[in-house]
């Protein structure tokens, strides 16, 4: 397997800032071919997995987000986990805690099935211990901020010239429609799909899917996400921090964690542990060195439960191989 170089990382940092910036584009910003530029892209996503994928900005619907935590015995987590990644309204699963441990986002669309799947469902499936659920409050970073973000890979103009300019979003939730669903549903297969095969699956003309694809990017509902194994980059080691804060440091914590290169999530949550944090690197001492010299640095932060993620189940979307 080829890792990655300082190109492939400029066309990787490129996508997460705009998933369907065509390869011309890049091409331009990067001063090389767009044939260069499709080969690099065709390579890691055989190398790396790497793939865009349209997601929602849930706050943007009005609808709240979850985080919950199911522990279980041994030889149940993984089915659990299995069956939790086959679900449309789950992402970023992970096996923890030496296999005892399930964690998942959770995006019920309606109250009806979040009370179905944290009140009924998941309570009663068979050898699930406990479950803890914790509504994501407000997030710091993460969504439509990706990891990629950190890496440095492209000069501030290069970032600039890549980012797409998108307006500020309205105040108020947006509401979608039929064809808004059917294009967004075509998008988180593939953020990439072609213009043909967006006015294939919403019936619709090129000028309406532009204006449809336009209005659901500019009003954040939309954004685009890049998955990808962190392994051939060399950030194998991933963790979640369950951080209990002082409630009128909140705020200044998250936007220090925010601006952190390991940390690829962070938001204030419903809980005990009033702040969640995802965070990469590359060794287990790197991490260690993380929580004792930087978390444990920062006031407000009165205590933090590190869980280890053993596997991935689900990133963005499930893939059976993975």
């Amino acid at each position: 397997m080829a890792l990655p170089d300082a190109l492939d990382l400029k066309v990787m940092q490129a996508l997460q800032l705009d998933g369907r910036a065509s390869f011309v584009r890049i091409a331009e910003v990067l001063g090389v071919s767009d044939k260069t530029v499709a080969r690099r892209f065709t390579g890691l996503r055989r190398d790396t997995g790497f793939r865009v994928l349209g997601m929602t900005d849930e706050t943007r619907l009005g609808r709240p987000s979850w985080i919950v935590r199911l522990r279980c015995t041994p030889d149940a987590a993984e089915p659990l986990a299995t069956a939790l990644a086959r679900r449309a309204d789950t992402s970023y699963i992970g096996l923890m805690s030496g296999g005892t441990e399930v964690m998942c986002a959770m995006r019920p669309r309606t109250q009806q099935e979040c009370d179905e799947l944290l009140l009924g469902r998941l309570p009663r499936t068979p050898r699930v211990v406990s479950v803890s659920a914790h509504c994501v409050l407000n997030p710091f970073y993460g969504g439509p901020l990706g990891w990629l973000s950190k890496i440095s890979a492209l000069t501030a103009a290069q970032e600039e010239a890549l980012r797409p300019g998108l307006g500020e979003p309205p105040a108020g939730p947006v509401a979608l429609d039929g064809v808004d669903e059917a294009l967004i549903g075509v998008l988180r297969r593939d953020g990439r799909a072609p213009m043909a095969e967006l006015q294939s699956r919403t019936g619709q003309s090129e000028s309406v899917v532009k204006r449809r694809l336009d209005r659901l990017r500019r009003t954040g509902v939309l954004y685009f996400d890049v998955e990808y194994d962190h392994e051939p980059l060399g950030h194998d080691v991933g963790a979640m921090l369950w951080l209990t804060v002082a409630p009128g440091d909140l705020v200044r914590v998250g936007r220090i964690l925010a601006d952190h290169p390991e940390v690829r999530f962070a938001a204030a949550v419903s809980g005990r542990a009033n702040l969640v944090t995802a965070v990469q690197c590359r060794t287990t001492q790197e991490l260690y060195a993380y929580l004792t010299d930087r978390i444990g640095a920062i006031p407000g932060v009165r205590d933090a439960e590190t869980v280890l993620t053993l596997r991935q189940v689900k990133a963005l979307t499930y893939d059976p191989h993975r």
